[in-house]
Parts: C-alpha cells; structure tokens; sequence
C-alpha cells in the first residue's frame, strides 16, 4: 500500500521515458475502468448542445483580455495530450477544446461542455507529460461530472432565480448576461471541496487509462504543497482549491496501492521539455 511518504517520493522520481506517438500502451484500458471511476450522472437535465454552448461563453467570459500563448506548437501539443485523454473517458464526443493562457499566476480550469485551460505559469512548473496528463484529467472529470453547470444551477436558485432549468434549456441572448455573471463568481470562490476531491481521483483514473503514470498528479500536488504560501502567482489557486494536504490525503486514502501497478509509465520527458522550453522563450 502506498502512503502518503510514498507519493512524496514518487513525485520526485525522473522519468526518463521517451516514446514516439500517443501510444502510450502497455495499459488495457479495460481493466482499470472501474478502479476509482464512478461514472458520469446526469445532474442536470440541460441539453449537451446547451452545455456546450454555456461552456463557450463562460470561457470566453473567463478569458477577457487574457491572450492565448502564441505558440501553435504547444497550443497543438496540449490539444493532443488532452484529446487524448478525453477519449478515454465517457464522453469522448464533446467538442473538446485545450489551450495555453499566457500569464504567470499557477492555475487550471475547465468549462462546461469540454473547455479546458492550462496557464503557462502551471506548465512552467510541472516537472514531465505525466504530470500535465495529470492536472489535464483532473479538469477533464469536472466536465465529465458537470460540476460547474451544477454549481452555476444551484448559486442561481440561491439568489432566488426560480425557472434556472427553463432559462438554461431556453438560453437565449437574454440570459447569456446572468449566466456569465454566476459563472464569474463561481470562479472566483471555488467549487466545493467535495468537488475538487472527486476531480482529483477520477483524474487519476483519466490519465492512468491513457497510458500516463497514475502518480503524475500527486507528483504536482507535491510540488504546489512545497512551494511558498507567499507566493502571489499561487494565491488564487490555493484560494479557490482545498489545501494540498487535505488533496494528497485523500488522494492516498482513495488510492490506497490499486493503482501501483500503473506507476512508473511514460512520463514523456524530452517532448515536454521541448515545450516547456519553448514557453520560457527559448524556441
């Protein structure tokens, strides 16, 4: 069984795999589809066409004046690793759509209907591929589990908006205004730990089904753990998250030794740092 000691040395190990291709095999996918992976319910009984569409303009709210990096290489490297990722889910279909954002602070985030967003500050301190597989399956299962659309549902019944399925099923221009303004503010609180925590283990699943190795985001975990409180590029995500504790310890109690044997796998070292490189401006 691995404890949480294990998971600290494992974060540190160097993976040194280099392989062409997405093929990360060596994994049946099969045979892990039930290890921590509850499956996807419905909470909400929004159309997918309306949840995409909702996705859309909460990324493009979220976003504002914030550029994408401005590097097809890696905005299509992301692309890759995540599409990648998405098919092995169960919802392989979703118009799934990665980026870059060119800033500093340290964070990740998705959107309803396949949205999903990597700042460079985060890449830039991620260590190898597994652990970006890693962060990038944590914010894929909050789509497969529709945990903002929820949210988003559940703070506009809070502020007393009682028809909140008529209005996001109906979703025209007259709503797009309110919809973005919860989501803002959704964002800007967090979603509930609970929420997170599942993220975290179906993440596992997510990337260990890929081929990646299964430890690449306590690995991260480690790294946010030891990193400053003080440091002002971490403050919002460590104010919008859990504490990095309470994360790898669940993480451990929900992993508990059946994902070892999905340790170790390609962590596509050369590749990533090829990128990481390029984001540091040495193209």
């Amino acid at each position: 069984m691995r404890s949480l000691r294990t998971i600290i040395a494992v974060g540190f190990i160097a993976w040194t795999s280099s392989l062409s291709s997405f093929e990360l095999g060596g994994f049946d996918p099969l045979k892990i589809t039930e290890i921590l992976a509850k499956g996807v319910k419905s909470f909400s009984d929004v159309p997918e066409e309306k949840e995409i569409q909702i996705g859309k303009d909460l990324s493009a709210g979220l976003l504002g004046s914030t550029p994408l990096v401005d590097d097809p290489a890696v905005q299509n490297y992301v692309n890759q690793i995540g599409r990648w990722l998405a098919l092995q889910t169960e919802r392989p279909n979703l118009p799934w759509t990665f980026a870059v954002i060119d800033t500093d602070t340290v964070n990740a985030f998705a959107a309803p209907g396949g949205y999903v967003f990597v700042t460079r500050g985060l890449f830039l301190m991620l260590r190898n591929e597994a652990e970006l597989a890693g962060v990038i399956g944590h914010e894929i299962s909050h789509v497969l589990r529709r945990h903002h659309l929820v949210a988003i549902e559940k703070q506009l019944r809070a502020s007393l908006v009682t028809d909140v399925t008529g209005m996001l099923m109906d979703y025209d221009s007259e709503t797009v205004d309110v919809l973005v303004g919860a989501g803002m503010e959704l964002y800007g609180k967090g979603l509930d730990r609970e929420d997170e925590f599942e993220a975290d283990g179906m993440g596992v699943v997510v990337a260990a089904r890929s081929g990646y190795d299964a430890y690449g985001l306590p690995a991260m975990l480690m790294t946010l753990y030891n990193s400053s409180e003080n440091d002002q590029n971490l403050t919002f995500l460590f104010s919008t998250h859990p504490p990095t504790v309470d994360r790898l310890e669940n993480l451990d109690r929900e992993m508990q030794g059946r994902m070892d044997q999905y340790s170790g796998a390609a962590g596509q070292t050369k590749r990533f740092q090829e990128m990481r490189k390029r984001l540091r401006g040495g193209s």
